[in-house]
């Protein structure tokens, strides 16, 4: 983690100074990759200081989290900090806005097809187009979908069968396998949606494994 010494108490000055003059020389001798010099999260209050804990507890496993925030409060931020700390660092991060999608294009998006049709895509009547889906492009890397509290319900339910047995069909395919980690975020309270009928209240709980609050700048 960058520890290359510790002090035990009672500390006494000698040792310390002893131990801060070898720090600059130890930084000049440890090359420290881009990626690990910091996670891109400001602040040291009791608030931020939980979102960090939890990032990393929550990084190592593969459990579905939940980032819960005002827009603007930093949810793909904290997003892209559980994969760079992730065991899945090394493979892509994809990231959809859910709110920002037409409802028509969604199933073709999240599971990729293999053939369209014209009316919808505006290709040659009978042509041919393989696009694969960002649930495959994330295979073996992160998901993360950003603001999913306004993904449209029919939607709702596909991407719930597909976290539930990891396998996903293009439009116009066959099944194929993704292990993709998922994590979700939304600024709506998905709760009071679940309770509404507005939102799948089995896919809430699915996604609400781990949650992570993220306070806004004011608190």
């Amino acid at each position: 983690l960058g520890a290359f010494d510790h002090l035990s108490k009672p500390i006494g000055r000698a040792e310390l100074k002893a131990l801060l003059d070898r720090l600059p020389e130890r930084r000049r001798a440890v090359s420290v990759p881009e990626a690990e010099t910091g996670d891109g999260l400001i602040g040291s209050s009791e608030p931020m200081r939980r979102v960090q804990k939890t990032i990393g507890l929550a990084a190592d496993s593969d459990a579905i989290v939940l980032i819960l925030g005002e827009t603007g409060t930093g949810k793909e931020l904290v997003a892209r900090c559980l994969h760079d700390q992730s065991p899945r660092r090394d493979r892509h991060f994809v990231a959809i806005n859910c709110g920002g999608l037409p409802e028509a294009l969604f199933e073709s998006e999240l599971f990729g097809h293999e053939r369209v049709e014209e009316e919808l895509f505006g290709v040659e009547e009978g042509g041919d187009l393989v696009r694969t889906g960002l649930l495959e492009q994330a295979h073996g890397g992160t998901l993360f979908l950003d603001e999913i509290g306004d993904m449209p319900l029919p939607m709702q339910a596909k991407i719930l069968r597909a976290l539930q047995e990891q396998v996903i069909t293009p439009v116009g395919g066959k099944p194929v396998r993704t292990n993709a980690r998922i994590v979700a975020a939304t600024h709506r309270d998905l709760a009071r949606l679940a309770a509404a009928g507005q939102f799948r209240e089995d896919l809430y709980y699915r996604l609400a494994v781990v949650q992570i609050a993220i306070p806004p700048l004011r608190e």
